[in-house]
Formats: structure tokens, sequence, C-alpha cells
């Protein structure tokens, strides 16, 4: 299957909102995080956007924070809900999916997906707003900076953050564009298990380029873990990549193939 078609949000259950938000308003941006048994990093992450938020909460624009649980077996929900996120599940593992699921309930103006085991500085999140306020831009992400120093992380990261300034796609770990877009081409992909972030990033840019809008690439980076690395080594990272290299369609479309994203290793 392809894209699908996601609905417009439902009546969100009674929560405590976040700073930034207000009850019954339409926030400006709905931050979605997908998670699947995170509860390591969880806390931080939710801490770093929360504090990366506080400038926007000084100037008045105003946020929604939401969580898709992925079929967590830990207390990813119940942290996450500690922190005043809203907290919403998707029963089937496929991190497509779970952003999905996240995205229709969201009622911003402007959707930013995040990952579960990423930390956004201040800095990223005052160029964010500013990019949002140019009418021309439809989408985009940000550069993306691996914690620790691995010699094949940076590699990876700089490789992957030079097609991305090219090419204007966005990373999975930072994506943001205005919802009706989003809506309008049917979210992410499900038939995808990984990438789902490409096939749409391809698509905003042709939506872009037919409204005349365009998609940015932000200058500040967002700090990702680098626990990938740590968790399997980089030969079996390596494998990977030159699997996808050589069958990037049939991979995609894999879980098993994509093991490394679904085995539940944390």
């Amino acid at each position: 299957m392809g894209a699908v078609n996601v609905p417009p949000p439902t009546t969100p259950p009674e929560v405590t909102p976040p700073a930034g938000s207000r009850p019954g308003a339409e926030p400006w941006l709905s931050v979605v995080v997908p998670a699947y048994n995170e509860e390591k990093l969880l806390p931080r992450s939710l801490r770093a956007i929360r504090e990366s938020l506080a400038g926007w909460t000084e100037t008045g624009r105003t946020w929604e924070l939401i969580l898709c649980d992925n079929a967590s077996t830990d207390a990813t929900a119940s942290l996450a809900a500690e922190a005043g996120a809203r907290v919403v599940f998707e029963p089937i593992r496929q991190i497509a999916r779970a952003r999905n699921r996240g995205a229709a309930e969201a009622r911003g103006h402007w959707l930013l997906f995040i990952d579960a085991d990423s930390f956004p500085s201040r800095e990223l999140m005052t160029e964010l707003g500013e990019t949002l306020q140019q009418p021309d831009v439809l989408g985009g992400g940000a550069l993306v900076e691996l914690e620790g120093n691995h010699g094949l992380g940076l590699f990876l990261t700089r490789f992957w953050n030079n097609v991305s300034r090219l090419t204007r796609w966005a990373p999975g770990s930072f994506l943001f564009c205005r919802a009706a877009a989003f809506r309008e081409l049917g979210g992410f992909d499900e038939s995808l298990f990984v990438s789902e972030e490409l096939d749409l990033s391809r698509r905003l840019k042709r939506l872009a380029r037919r409204r005349g809008q365009r998609m940015v690439i932000l200058r500040q980076p967002l700090l990702t873990s680098a626990r990938k690395l740590d968790l399997y080594g980089p030969r079996e990272l390596l494998r990977f990549c030159l699997r996808y290299l050589r069958r990037p369609g049939e991979t995609a479309r894999s879980r098993d193939l994509c093991h490394i994203w679904y085995d539940g290793r944390r």
C-alpha cells in the first residue's frame, strides 16, 4: 500500500496541557514523538523538547506535545504522561504507522516529528520558529549530530548531512511540514518499514515545486543518540546499508530486513 489518508484530528481527551499550549486553542505547532520501549532516553528527550521550546512560550507561540506509544512493553506511556505529553497508541509495530497515528491527533498548523532518542537545542527550535513564519516554506528538516565520537557515526552523519543539504530531504529524527500539506499527501507511506521520511520528503518537494514553495534544511543540528552503533556495531550497520543500496525497495518493505529498527533491542 502507498500513503494513507490521514484523518483530521479527533477531539482530544482531557489532559494537562504542557507549557506553551492553551486549552481549546489550535496550537501553532504539534510535536509528534513516536516511541517504542523508550523509557531509558524518553525523559531526557521530552525534557529537551520542553526546554528548547521555552523561548516560544515567552513569545506567545503555542505548541502541543503528542507521544504515540507504538506497542511498548515498558514505562514509555506513563513517563510521557508524567512529562505532560498527550499519549496516543498505535498497536501495530511500525514507525510510519506510529507517526501517522500521532499526526491524526495533532491540532497544530505545523507538524514536527522528532524521534524519542533525539535532543533538540533551544538554538535549533529558535531557527525553526523563524523558518515557520516564512510563507514560502512548506517543510524541511535539520542537520544531524551524533553523540559520542564514533568514527563510522561521524562519517555517516557527515555523508547524510551533505545529501540532505543537496536534496532537501529531511531526516526522520526531525521532519517538519504544514499539517494541511501532510494530510493532502496522505502522510507517511505505511508500506515502508524504513525510509518513510525520505519518501515523504520527495513528495513534499514535488508539492512545494508545484506551489512555488520550498523545503528548508536548518543550519542548527539536532543532537541524537548513537545507540544503534553501540548495539549493532559498524559491521552490522554497514551490512544493512549495502543491502539497502543494492535493493532499496525490497529492503524498506521488509520488516525482517529492517530488524535494526524492529528487533526490540534498546
